[in-house]
């Protein structure tokens, strides 16, 4: 079994609700770097983005993630939607763990992210898109190769329930592969 899982993806693809399914199924602590970036800020991601600009908050987010991925106990990480963006934190993520690439249309992802309460306050507009569908769009094909260039393992979320995507990351960790 690896000692470290990354769950990477664009929101709503469901990263921390996985991690927690995870987490309980195989008995090793979960972190969600954007809570763990809001508590050292103090603020809010909206906040971090608007009040210090989005290049600190990546900073912040590199650091985050390789002060979790460099530990010695097993874990499993769920990524912001940008943590990929960095070269530096996607080699981090490759190098000391097992990383999955959770996906779902670009329609999906906008009703999942409408049901979502705190979208609208604590995550920033990353673009002037006129519509949640046309930023989506926009962002996820600008994101897809460094998601890529990250990932061991993709697994589409469409139309499958949580335990279903639980299901498959676990067997995935538990894969020669994954050991390797």
């Amino acid at each position: 079994m690896t000692s470290k899982i990354t769950l990477i993806g664009y929101r709503a693809t469901g990263k921390t609700t996985v991690a927690r399914r995870l987490s309980e199924l195989m008995r090793v602590p979960t972190v969600d770097t954007d809570v763990a970036i809001e508590e050292r800020a103090g603020k809010s991601i909206a906040r971090i983005f608007s009040e210090d600009g989005e290049p600190r908050f990546r900073d912040l987010e590199a650091a985050v993630v390789a002060e979790y991925l460099i530990v010695p106990e097993p874990l499993i990480v769920s990524t912001g939607g940008g943590a990929p963006l960095r070269e530096e934190t996607r080699l981090v993520m490759k190098s000391r763990s097992v990383v999955f690439w959770l996906t779902a249309s670009v329609e999906t992802i906008a009703r999942r992210m409408t049901r979502d309460e705190t979208t609208a306050s604590r995550r920033p507009s990353l673009t002037e898109a006129k519509s949640p569908i046309e930023e989506i769009s926009s962002v996820l094909a600008a994101r897809e190769p460094f998601y890529r260039a990250a990932a061991t393992f993709v697994v589409d979320t469409e139309n499958k329930s949580i335990q279903d995507v639980v299901d498959e990351v676990y067997k995935l960790s538990q894969s020669d592969f994954a050991r390797s």
